[in-house]
């Protein structure tokens, strides 16, 4: 556990408030958005996941986060809560990580098993139930085409790819896949008028004009002042390096040229234990 599970302080005083607060009785965004809060100015680091050259678990920092780990911490907890009353522990939250990260739910101890795009993310999860992605019926939508082969051309960046480099062909079918997926956007000249759509705790993908990539980024929508607000962890310098709550997502867009537009993932509660 002291691999997989870092920053045990930090996880109960998030889960002290929340119950103090009765954050299980809100909907799911608005749980979300409550704990991302409290994961504001959490220092920016990458390969977070990357803990082991074979095996592959689900792994959880509160003391170090990277856009990807910090929304779906948020979203553990929000789920967590509304599974039923405490005491949890990490292995709770390690489960939620499990249901949300992992293909099909499940971490088989294979690498292979994480799903490291989130396009397929999105897709896995609306397939089981646990997400609605809104781009589609959103003003303005766009249909996606790319060939993504980030992982298998800079494969050398991978820690446990560069351990293995027998799981390359496998990886490279992964990548044909989700290349292959119907992946729609909101081009960014048309965000906002689509701002009013979008609710606390929705996961806001920001897409690239990379072409071998559909997205560059992720984080959650809060609302502020009647705009949708970006919250995320950054790893740019003059924003600190950290969790933050940012501009408005229009704005956010507009300061890049490599970003073409969002995807937008609202996600549900996990039924059962």
């Amino acid at each position: 556990m002291d691999v997989v599970f870092k920053g045990e302080a930090k996880f109960r005083a998030v889960l002290a408030k929340a119950e103090r607060g009765r954050w299980r009785d809100l909907p799911i965004g608005e749980r979300t958005i409550r704990v991302a809060r409290e994961l504001v100015a959490t220092p920016y680091v990458n390969y977070t996941l990357e803990v082991d050259d074979r095996i592959e678990s689900p792994v959880v920092n509160f003391e170090a986060m990277d856009c990807w780990t910090f929304y779906e911490n948020a979203l553990a907890i929000a789920r967590m809560l509304r599974r039923g009353p405490g005491p949890y522990t990490p292995r709770d939250m390690l489960h939620m990580i499990e249901i949300e990260r992992y293909r099909n739910g499940v971490c088989t101890g294979g690498y292979l098993s994480r799903m490291h795009h989130l396009e397929e993310v999105f897709a896995d999860n609306e397939r089981r139930g646990l997400a609605r992605n809104l781009t589609p019926r959103l003003p303005g939508a766009q249909r996606l085409h790319r060939e993504i082969r980030e992982m298998t051309v800079q494969w050398r960046n991978y820690r446990y790819l560069k351990s293995d480099s027998g799981l390359l062909p496998a990886m490279g079918e992964i990548e044909a896949r989700v290349s292959r997926l119907p992946v729609w956007h909101v081009p960014k000249a048309r965000v906002r008028e689509v701002e009013r759509f979008l609710a606390n705790g929705d996961i806001c993908a920001i897409s690239t004009n990379s072409k071998h990539g559909y997205t560059s980024h992720v984080g959650l929508i809060v609302r502020l002042n009647g705009r949708a607000y970006f919250t995320h962890a950054t790893s740019d310098r003059s924003k600190g390096r950290m969790t933050i709550i940012d501009r408005p997502i229009t704005d956010y867009l507009a300061g890049s040229s490599k970003h073409a537009g969002i995807i937008v993932c609202r996600p549900n509660d996990v039924s059962g234990r």
